[in-house]
């Protein structure tokens, strides 16, 4: 080769090339290489950048039912045995252990059947006090039967002594003016048998008219005025009677009353009955404590046997295995007014190998693409906004082993900007560029812009 020691290199300076490859200074070679690289960093710098917003995340699921739920203790007691273990697989109505009461008043095994027995006499105490009711009901249709019967009576002894009182009245007044009579023509008779004109005898005779009709007026008066006395009794009897009548039927009205008091007592006591009835019975199915729902059993809180357990105390959780798949992500409030409903995210799951540039989503591999489906409208207790992604319709499908609680970086896409500028924002600390996504075309408008 010419760059050897005993190659003559005299001989090649007739050539143009290589007398200016040899002539050349380290100097410009510099000079190009710097041309070269600020030729490529400015291509760079031309290039489309994608802005987004980074945030993590992790798998959860929409529906509240899908999410795994605490098997919580409906009543205090104590644990008699497992069924399951942590870890197990559980269908909905499983039983996963059983609990046995530590309270007295629950401790009767045979406590329905006594709660059933006192119903029962309830019951029958209760009917007891409504013929009680039934009977008052009948003496009292009696005593007003009676009390009608017995005024209708009085009613007419009234009107008959009302009668015989005016007879009397009138006998009183005939015998008053036959007495009246008697006494002129005794006067009369007398001045005659004074005169001579008449005998002693027919004198006499008149003397004795005078004395019956006298008689007579007395007669007639007395009986008025017992008739009369007959007729303030017969008033006052018809009041007594109605006094005496009221008096039984209020007696008999008032034991009515008591009846139904004591009745309705009863009435009451026996929905009592059946509620405390229904609560044993209820109570009694909370002994075992049944799956909510299928899914694998875990976070046991209790273990063993004989550990006491208060009402409303977690047991165990139990997470579903099948669940309609979304991300639960905080967002920063600076980066909130930039996500919207429906906006486009691609989503890096925990442990899937991922080829990410975050600025061209299209170079990367690995990424699932999904949307915003809600969007929390209050801060939560750490500062940020809960935001919910959901898979997209159309695009790849999330993996199917990705398991619930699963970490997640969630990439939402914003605007395309070139990359000076995207350098420019983030050297001053200017947010991304107010983003508003299209929204996604259905099938119509796709008809329609063929058209």
């Amino acid at each position: 080769m010419f760059l050897e020691k005993n190659t003559d290199a005299n001989r090649f300076l007739n050539y143009q090339s290589f007398k200016k490859a040899m002539d050349a200074s380290p100097q410009a070679h510099k000079v190009k290489w710097m041309v070269a690289i600020l030729m490529i960093i400015l291509i760079v710098l031309l290039l489309p950048w994608t802005q987004n917003i980074r945030s993590r995340g992790n798998v959860s699921s929409l529906q509240p039912q899908q999410r795994p739920q605490q098997v919580n203790t409906m009543i205090p007691g104590r644990i008699a045995k497992w069924y399951v273990r942590d870890g197990a697989m559980v269908k909905q109505g499983d039983t996963l252990l059983q609990i046995t009461e530590t309270k007295d008043e629950y401790l009767d095994p045979e406590l329905t059947e006594r709660t059933s027995e006192q119903l029962r006499s309830k019951n029958n105490a209760t009917e007891f006090y409504k013929s009680k009711v039934r009977t008052a009901d009948t003496q009292i249709a009696a005593l007003e039967q009676s009390l009608q019967l017995k005024i209708n009576q009085l009613q007419n002894k009234l009107k008959q002594y009302r009668l015989q009182v005016q007879s009397d009245s009138i006998a009183m007044t005939a015998a008053a003016n036959q007495l009246n009579i008697a006494d002129v023509q005794l006067k009369r008779q007398k001045e005659l048998y004074h005169a001579g004109l008449k005998s002693l005898t027919e004198y006499e005779q008149k003397q004795q008219y005078y004395q019956d009709a006298l008689a007579k007026r007395i007669s007639t008066e007395n009986k008025f005025y017992n008739s009369k006395n007959e007729l303030l009794n017969i008033k006052l009897e018809l009041s007594a009677t109605s006094q005496d009548y009221t008096e039984k039927i209020s007696k008999v009205s008032g034991e009515r009353f008591t009846a139904l008091s004591q009745a309705a007592t009863g009435e009451g006591e026996i929905a009592k009955l059946k509620n405390q009835l229904f609560n044993y019975k209820a109570r009694g199915n909370f002994h075992y404590i049944l799956a909510p729902q299928s899914g694998q059993v875990l976070q046991s809180i209790k273990a063993g046997i004989g550990e006491t357990v208060k009402d409303g105390e977690q047991l165990l959780t139990i997470v579903p295995l099948h669940f309609q798949k979304a991300i639960e992500i905080a967002v920063e409030p600076n980066d909130m007014p930039l996500i919207s409903t429906g906006q486009l995210v691609r989503v890096q799951f925990d442990g899937f190998p991922a080829i990410v540039f975050s600025g061209w989503p299209q170079a990367s591999y690995g990424l699932f693409s999904g949307r915003v489906a809600a969007i929390d409208n209050s801060i939560d207790a750490s500062g940020k906004f809960k935001v919910w992604v959901q898979p997209d319709e159309g695009s790849k499908q999330w993996p199917a082993n990705v398991r619930y609680g699963t970490g997640c970086q969630v990439i939402a896409l914003l605007n395309n900007v070139p990359i000076w500028y995207e350098l420019w924002r983030q050297l001053n600390g200017f947010p991304p560029n107010f983003y508003t996504p299209k929204p996604k075309a259905t099938d119509k408008d796709k008809a329609n812009s063929k058209k």
